[in-house]
């Protein structure tokens, strides 16, 4: 029981990061939809707690990675790409210094 509770939780999650990550992009939104219940409906019937665990691990790993690593681009009439970032993927900016800290 616990274990589908979980495997919906990570269900959920996913959708919830794929409508962020591609909002306002109705393709990628429904082919990121589309995977997602397809990988979903392919393992329904697993009952091995070790490839469920598994499983789980990839799908939580995929929605980190949609979240800290997508970043959507827009096609412009100049043949170039807008880059749309989200808020969460700006990160501040370290100035880097050239001379190193004298050790005391």
């Amino acid at each position: 029981m616990m274990k589908s509770l979980e495997v919906l939780k990570l269900f959920k999650s996913l959708h919830r990061t794929r409508q962020q990550v591609f909002k306002n992009d109705l393709r990628a939104l429904e082919a990121a939809r589309l995977k997602i219940n397809e990988e979903f409906k392919n393992n329904k019937d697993e009952t091995s707690s070790e490839r469920i665990a598994e499983l789980m691990k990839i799908g939580s790993d995929v929605e980190v990675i949609l979240r800290t690593s997508v970043l959507q681009g827009v096609h412009t009439d100049t043949n170039q790409v807008l880059l749309i970032p989200r808020k969460e993927l700006l990160l501040d900016n370290v100035p880097f210094c050239d001379t190193p800290k004298q050790k005391s």
